[in-house]
């Protein structure tokens, strides 16, 4: 019997939806633009099913968990791994093991998934019980991001590897390198800060030095400085812009001045 088959006996034996509660049918069409969302077209579509059922909804027709989609998270949370980890190692041959680390931390992470779900509008498709629907369970990011690796893991197990890879390339990594760039600039203000607290047991801080231009168009000047040392300036259309330049500024005098980082123990003369 099919999966999807033996959840509507047990719907019909347990309690009927109340009013405004989803049911267990799933448009057959719009699961038909999600796979080609998704890139991968089901040979057996009762693994996209189960991997759109959320185990509140077990709760409603009396079914079990391990009929809920939690077994193909936990499937598709390795095979996400095992794909990501692949593809960073090839592209980034010089990178450390401890900074691969951190790179799929940025790709993988809950938000991230979220972000994908959103994307693909997965929590249109999920189902789940009234009142986790009622409070937001469509637009949660631990539900969205849980679905996405059951997804992953439904596409592996109908059609291997190869076709999750394509899935996970089309859907997570054909902006991976914009996004890892951009978390690297984000990063500026959190590196200065490490270098300057481990040394001195203190942050560097931040000051806006001028706000230029029109309201709709402002211009926001920063310093960054230590014990009376101006490390870097930066400018930005917003206050915490202008601070990443600055931070980025500092890291390149202290990176082509080893004498700076000495400087800064004493404030400056005169």
């Amino acid at each position: 019997m099919r999966l999807k088959d033996l959840w509507q006996q047990l719907l019909a034996r347990g309690r009927k939806p109340g009013v405004g509660e989803p049911d267990t049918e799933l448009d057959p069409a719009r699961l038909t633009r999600l796979e080609e969302t998704l890139g991968h077209n089901f040979q057996a579509p009762d693994l996209l099913w189960q991997a759109l059922l959320h185990r509140s909804h077990g709760s409603v027709v009396g079914a079990s968990r391990v009929q809920s989609n939690e077994r193909l998270e936990f499937l598709g949370d390795a095979v996400l791994g095992l794909v990501v980890n692949a593809r960073l190692y090839r592209d980034y041959p010089q990178t450390s093991e401890g900074d691969l680390t951190k790179m799929k931390s940025l790709l993988v992470c809950r938000d991230r998934l979220a972000e994908v779900a959103l994307r693909l509008d997965l929590g249109s498709h999920i189902r789940m019980s009234f009142s986790e629907a009622a409070t937001g369970g469509r637009g949660r990011a631990s539900i969205l991001a849980d679905t996405v690796e059951a997804v992953i893991g439904a596409v592996f197990l109908d059609g291997g590897l190869p076709a999750a890879e394509i899935v996970i390339e089309h859907c997570l990594l054909a902006d991976s390198g914009e996004l890892l760039a951009r978390k690297k600039e984000e990063n500026f203000k959190s590196r200065l800060q490490e270098i300057i607290q481990a040394r001195f047991k203190a942050p560097p801080r931040y000051r806006v030095t001028a706000v230029n231009g029109p309201d709709h168009a402002r211009l926001f000047q920063v310093v960054v400085s230590f014990n009376g040392h101006v490390l870097g300036e930066g400018e930005g259309l917003n206050k915490k812009t202008a601070e990443q330049a600055a931070a980025r500024q500092a890291l390149n005098r202290l990176a082509s001045s080893g004498e700076l980082l000495q400087e800064l123990a004493s404030p400056p003369s005169g």
